[in-house]
Order: C-alpha cells, then structure tokens, then sequence
C-alpha cells in the first residue's frame, strides 16, 4: 500500500512518492533554545518520529534534518536576563531540549545543524536573491537586507493567502523597507548588541534571520530539493511561508511536501510560553512517565489538537498499564516455556499488522493503529487465559512490532537508560514505603500487638523481602532464597 499524508501546500491528502527511490529525505524546524521546551515544544518531536520509524518499518532509508536555532531576538533578550552569554544560553537550553526529547524516546535526528555554524551558506543565499532581484539592501545604511514580497508572485501559495490581504511583517523594524509585508535576510547590528552576535556580511556587520537560516541549512544536508518539510502548524506561517518565497525564488525546489502537527492546547489556547499556559516536559515526565506522555502525544492524529490535562495524562498512564501487564505476563509465560523473543523485528503476515499497515499508510491515522494494539492485547490476554502458548507467541510479536513504531516499546534501546533511572527513582519509593510499615510493626511490637507486627512482617515477605531485626532497627532486602 502507498503511504499516503495530507499535504499543507496541497490542501489535500495525497500518494507520497519520494525523490530518490527507496530514499525519503525530510527538514523540521527544530528549538529556538530560550528556555526549557514544554509539552507543545516537543510534540513535533514525537509526531515526526513516529512517521520517521513508520518509513523506516515500510522499507524507506530516511534522513532526518532537524535545526537548532542558536541566534534570535529572543535569546539575546533571555541570556541578557539571566546574566550569561547568549551563546552559553542557548548551549544550555540546547542540552535541554535534547534530555526533554530523549526522556520521550526520540531518537537524535540524522543532523541537527546550528544557525551560527551555517553563516556562510546563508550569506551565498541572499547574494542570489539579490542578484535575481528578489531581495534588495535598507537604503539606510542599517546594514538590513529584506526580501521583496512583491517580486515573487507566488508568495502565500503554501498558506493559502493573498498578498495584498496580509499585514506588515514583524520579523523586524520598518526601518528601510520598501513594503511593510517584506521580510529581513540579514538584521544589521544594532546598538547595543552583543560584538559576539554578529558576522560580517558584504552589506554590514549583522546576522541572519529567522526564515533565512532554515532555508540555508536544509539545502545543505538535503539539497536544493527534498522530500517533507515539517513543522507545527504554528509555523506555516510566516516562517515556513518564507522559507519557500526565498528558497524557489533562488530557483531551488525545496520541499517536494509540507506536513503540520497541530497544537497542544490548555482551556481550548494554543500552548504558549507568552500565555503562561505551559507544562514543563520534565514535569510531565517525573510525574507520569516519559513512555505515558510520548502517547499521550503520539496517540491522536497528528494534525489534531490535544487538550492538555491531569486527565489526559492519566489516561494516557492508565492505557500503558494495561499493554505493559500483558507485556510482563506474557513474556514470563513463554519465559518459562522457552519461547520468549521481545526483539521488536519483523512479525508473520496477519491481519492485525495489515490492519496497523493500512492505518499508519493512511496519513499516520495513529489513532486506529493504537485500536489495533489494544485490540491484539485483549486477544493476548484470552490466550493468557487459554493457556494458548502459540497464540500469545504470535500475539506478543505484534504488539511488540506496533509498539516499537509508536515509541513505546519497553524493550528497545531508547527506553534501557529510562528504565535505569526508573529503578534507581522506584528503589528510593519501595525503600519509603516499607520503611512506613517498619514504623508501624516497631510501635506493634512496642504495643506488645504481637499479631499486627507478624501481620506486617509476613505481608513484606510475601512481597519478596527479608526483614532482619538488628540492634539498630529493623532492615529490609530482597529475599533472595
């Protein structure tokens, strides 16, 4: 079956056919690293690595460009906040965007190139556009270079707009435009920037824009012309409505197609960090668990909206409970007959990976895949109860397989330092809680309440631990017999 996904520039769902047979090459905007990501941040990080793996899984070598955005406005305001060098705080917030990513089991991109790295290929990109007459150089001696809207016809073909309908552009001052919609290239210093936040360009010291560094970097990892551009749809535009004036207006043939992951809302607004209506990643992962909040976000379709809530989470914690205690009871199961195999590979043919094929083809309908998941446990669990050892065999391999397109596959290499850190977070809940019921055997025993304290002692036992009474207290380990 043909993948098949909803084009933004296309305004329709379309057969996906990629450039190079066999190949699918793909650029999402990455971070603007001012602060830490919240849970809208990062779900185009698990939307795009979900469809990265469900190429992969359909026979695709994909490469995936993801860009870190390192000079902006916004760092130069939040670094002179903190106190720090906007290049140390945007390595910070770099580094945290990456652990927030990894806790969710994204997997690092193919590249993640750096704006700041990538100078020179931006500064070749606005010498073409002013060379094709497409962009032109502030008469004002500021040193800004703006793209000029109203020499590329086709601006606002990826939106849908016209041009004569939109407003300015904010991207920067009005300062030597000749129309309020043009957009800036290359900012020019200005007073009172930092010396360290500028490069020098044939038009003036200065550094790049926003749109531009995108456009610069994917044509030198993807080329001139690749598959999928992504992004949330916060993004199409202007930033994304930019990226291609520029880039086809320089006659490169940018992104074959353009898929949008809708927003994370709370109370029905987009989440955002000016709103204040954010939640933070780490937050979500230390309360819930990064495996829960990466279905949480993966589970509805991608160009769906999500309403953030203790409740979506929770259910969202509630339905992986319930995949992982078949998961653990089958695989003890065929442990125990010698046929446990939790490597995600390639599952026989059936009509339950049909099923999940069909819907992952069908646009990333993950919501009908995830279905089919729970559909196949319960089936798991009738063979559980059956005692049907080559049923739930089969069943556990495709459970495993869909999981491992999700993300979600408790097996796999991304979640093994999770699950360390898990154990090591759970030890310290196991030691508190028991050291609650030694409190509480210690006042029986005190209360010569001989039977609560046996009571407690063999409930612990039943558990699994050994409890030594010692000159010191009571002591608890695992009963190892």
């Amino acid at each position: 079956m043909t993948f098949r996904l909803y084009d933004s520039a296309r305004r329709a769902t379309v057969d996906f056919t990629p450039l190079v047979e066999g190949q699918v090459s793909i650029y999402c905007c990455g971070p603007t690293v001012q602060s830490a990501p919240h849970l809208g941040h990062v779900r185009k990080e698990v939307n795009f690595d979900v469809l990265r793996r469900w190429l992969e899984a359909s026979g695709y070598a994909v490469t995936l460009v993801s860009n870190i955005t390192d000079i902006d406005d916004k760092i130069l305001i939040k670094a002179d906040e903190a106190k720090r060098p906007w290049w140390a705080h945007a390595f910070l917030f770099e580094g945290v965007f990456n652990t927030a990513a990894a806790s969710l089991g994204v997997r690092p991109p193919s590249y993640a190139p750096r704006a700041t790295g990538h100078i020179p290929e931006m500064l070749e990109l606005v010498a073409e556009l002013i060379e094709a007459g497409h962009a032109y150089p502030a008469e004002d001696g500021t040193g800004d270079v703006y793209f000029d809207v109203a020499s590329w016809a086709s601006y606002g073909e990826l939106s849908g707009q016209k041009a004569d309908d939109m407003e300015p552009s904010e991207d920067a001052e009005a300062r030597g435009k000749r129309d309020p919609r043009d957009f800036a290239l290359w900012k020019g210093t200005k007073p009172g920037e930092p010396a360290t936040a500028s490069w020098n360009s044939p038009w003036g010291p200065g550094r790049p824009g926003w749109h531009l560094e995108c456009s610069a970097m994917a044509g030198k990892y993807l080329g001139d012309s690749f598959d999928i551009h992504g992004g949330g749809l916060d993004l199409r535009f202007p930033h994304h409505e930019n990226e291609l004036a520029q880039s086809r207006a320089a006659g490169r043939g940018f992104a074959s197609y353009w898929m949008h992951n809708a927003w994370v809302t709370m109370k029905g607004e987009k989440m955002s960090k000016s709103l204040g209506n954010t939640a933070d990643v780490a937050g979500a992962v230390a309360t819930y668990g990064g495996r829960a909040v990466r279905l949480y976000l993966a589970g509805p379709h991608y160009r769906s909206m999500i309403e953030l809530s203790p409740e979506a989470l929770e259910e969202a914690a509630a339905q992986l409970a319930r995949i992982d205690s078949f998961l653990v009871r089958a695989k003890k199961e065929l442990d125990a007959a010698g046929q446990a195999d939790t490597a995600a590979g390639t599952p026989a043919e059936s009509k339950h990976r049909d099923a999940f094929a069909a819907a992952m083809d069908d646009d990333l309908a993950t919501p009908v895949a995830l279905a089919t998941i729970f559909g196949r446990v319960r089936e798991g669990n009738q063979a559980l109860a059956s005692g049907d050892l080559a049923a739930l065999k089969a069943t556990l391999d495709d459970v495993v397989w869909m999981l491992d397109i999700f993300g979600l596959n408790p097996w796999a290499p991304e979640w093994a330092d999770a699950q360390a850190s898990a154990s090591d977070d759970l030890t310290g809940v196991v030691d508190a809680l028991v050291r609650t019921l030694l409190d509480e055997r210690a006042a029986a025993r005190a209360a010569k309440d001989w039977g609560r304290a046996d009571a407690i002692r063999d409930s612990l036992a039943s558990a699994g631990l050994k409890i030594t009474d010692t000159p010191d207290g009571a002591r608890w380990s695992l009963d190892r017999s």
